[in-house]
């Protein structure tokens, strides 16, 4: 299993490749399954020119086109007691109401998440010391996307 991070378009992937056989490859793209198909089979270090171009012939979970837009991406890490109040589904922020070094509870309305044309109040689903903010008003996010670390 070989891990990496890259960049498409400005926006930052975790890329995981999970099996290779021949010319299919089984990755991982933001906690996503897909099966990709070289238009070739992968050649061995020695004799490879060229790497022989992707195309993605079929989704294992679900299809998901590039963003085009600013994305917020899921941190690897959540630290400590506390930890991340993640995106429940892909949107757009209209609202934050707290920054770093306000104290949480839980339930409280922490941002407003505009998803499918509905306005989604996302609540702190624990008590703390707001660390860190990583969304800002219009960013878009993905579900899973950290919104706020709590510590």
């Amino acid at each position: 299993m070989n891990e990496f991070k890259i960049k498409i378009n400005g926006n930052d992937y975790n890329v995981v490749i999970n099996n290779v056989e021949e010319n299919t490859i089984d990755v991982e793209v933001n906690g996503i399954s897909y099966s990709v198909e070289m238009e070739k089979p992968l050649r061995s270090k020695k004799t490879a020119a060229k790497p022989a171009k992707p195309a993605v012939t079929r989704s294992v979970e679900n299809t998901v086109s590039a963003p085009t837009v600013q994305v917020a991406k899921p941190s690897e890490v959540s630290g400590g007691a506390g930890g991340a109040v993640k995106s429940p589904l892909p949107g757009v922020i209209l609202e934050v109401f707290v920054k770093v070094g306000d104290i949480v509870k839980t339930g409280q309305k922490i941002l407003v998440l505009e998803a499918m044309k509905m306005e989604n109040t996302i609540n702190s689903d624990r008590e703390g010391k707001v660390v860190e903010v990583k969304v800002q008003k219009s960013d878009s996010v993905l579900e899973g996307a950290d919104l706020v670390i709590i510590g």
